[in-house]
Order: structure tokens, then sequence, then C-alpha cells
């Protein structure tokens, strides 16, 4: 049966304390995201958007977001089906672009390596992040492809 799960979050301009938007050139982008219950995160926009680059960016959270849900969802699979996995690591990147008129992501590109036992079957494994791929939820909300490319480490 399917619920539905809500989630909040408060943002703040924090950057309206160095001054107004006059000008596109001379506001700060620095921001404040706080949610309940845990500790508030500093961001910005992007360096290439005038942003800090030295703060999180909508983009870096929105590609650690597929990333960990990935993850998470891969460790779920493999859990439930007794594999029992000891590491997990990934390399993600993504890329954004002029598409349609538009700058947005056009791709993400997730490279987890994976530390199982000997004996585990690469071909389970990629099935497992296969049906990650399927089941995240994050990756289902995007209009992009996630696109995955796993390294098997056996110990």
């Amino acid at each position: 049966m399917a619920h539905a799960h809500h989630f909040t979050a408060v943002t703040v301009w924090t950057g309206a304390e160095q001054g107004p938007t006059h000008s596109y050139e001379g506001y700060s982008r620095q921001y404040l995201v706080q949610i309940e219950g845990k500790p508030d995160m500093i961001g910005s926009a992007a360096a290439p958007f005038r942003g800090d680059a030295a703060l999180y960016n909508p983009e870096d959270l929105l590609l650690a977001a597929l990333s960990a849900c990935h993850m998470l969802s891969f460790l779920a699979i493999a859990a439930r089906a007794g594999v029992p996995v000891s590491g997990y690591r990934d390399q993600a990147s993504a890329t954004m672009s002029f598409h349609d008129g538009k700058m947005r992501f056009v791709e993400a590109i997730l490279r987890p390596s994976v530390t199982v036992h000997e004996g585990v079957d690469p071909a389970t494994l990629e099935e497992f992040h296969h049906r990650a791929n399927q089941e995240c939820f994050i990756a289902n909300s995007v209009n992009f492809p996630v696109l995955h490319y796993p390294v098997l480490r056996a110990h």
C-alpha cells in the first residue's frame, strides 16, 4: 500500500545581510537551509553563477541526493537478498548544459565501487544496481538519465 511522505525545509537568504539586490553582479548568493532536528546547512550558488565555491550549491546537493539514494536502494536490495556488502564508494558526476533553450542537467553518472566477499556473482550485483536505479526515489523524480557504471571489489 502506498503512503505519502512529507518533508519540510526552511531556506533563508542570509546574503541579504550584505545588502539588497541592486544588480546581478552585486549581491550575495549565500543561504541557510534549516530542517527541524538537523544541523543547519550553509549554501550558495555554484561558482560559475557568482556563488561561493567553498559552500554547497543546489547542483552539488542534487548530485549527492542521486548518489546517496542509489546507494541506499542498492544496500537495501543486497540486504534483502542476503548478500553482505562491506564497502561502497561512489564517484558521481553530472553534466549541465543548454538543452531545449534552458540550462539544465542532461545526465548524471554514478560510478559505485562495491566491496563484497569472494564468490559473489558480478552479474547479481549488476542486477542490484539496475534495480536500485529503478527504485531510487530521487532518480525517479528527475527528467534526465542517471547512468551507473559499477565496479566490484571482492575481498
